[in-house]
């Protein structure tokens, strides 16, 4: 993992990310988006790419005390300011490559990797690391409240370790996910974002 030279890149910006974005706004952007996403109140959710835990902080505020968060970041750093913020037993922080995830099988109701797609080196390799600990019929979503283009233009001057992270067309990752074996079910993108869904096969959605 530590080959990776966007770990390092992650880890400097860690104390740093908060103050970039409109915590104010985003979270109850989040919040609605989770109820579009149709998030069961009593599921398992796998962060995917969690950072300093916005989101995660979102998915405690939507699921019953029944429901837990399993947060993944390549970055230590990341995990560290997000456990300082999010301080809730029902969440599990783990720094961890997605390919290689401290999980067991058919461990997760869903998997949602938001703000992070064009991090991934091998994101076939993430969709069937993915597929493993999702439960047969669970979900996976692909999911940004920003535009591609503008994600792109971001990455493209942000540094050396992530200048080359392109979010490809949703129908692109709609294919690749397809081809990985998951049944896609959305597949849209606009000036408001960007959203990919797909479903494991089989479970009740079989």
């Amino acid at each position: 993992m530590s080959a990776n030279p966007r770990i390092a890149f992650f880890d400097g910006i860690a104390d740093r990310w908060d103050g970039w974005v409109d915590l104010g706004a985003l979270g109850p952007r989040l919040a609605a988006g989770l109820v579009a996403l149709g998030v069961g109140r009593d599921e398992a959710v796998l962060d995917v790419g969690c950072g300093t835990g916005n989101l995660s902080a979102a998915l405690l505020g939507h699921l019953s005390p029944r429901g837990r968060v399993v947060a993944v970041d390549i970055s230590a750093r990341m995990i560290e300011v997000a456990r300082g913020k999010v301080r809730d037993a029902r969440v599990a922080w783990h720094a961890a490559d997605a390919r290689a995830l401290p999980l067991g099988d058919a461990s997760c109701d869903r998997a949602i990797c938001y703000s992070v797609w064009p991090h991934f080196d091998d994101p076939a390799a993430v969709a069937r690391e993915l597929a493993r600990v999702l439960v047969p019929g669970g979900r996976l979503h692909v999911w940004h409240t920003d535009p591609r283009e503008r994600i792109n233009g971001i990455h493209a001057g942000a540094g050396e370790a992530v200048r080359g992270d392109v979010l490809p067309p949703a129908d692109a990752t709609a294919a690749l996910l397809a081809r990985a074996g998951y049944v896609v079910s959305a597949a849209a993108e606009d000036g408001e974002g960007y959203l990919v869904t797909a479903r494991k096969p089989g479970g009740q959605g079989a």
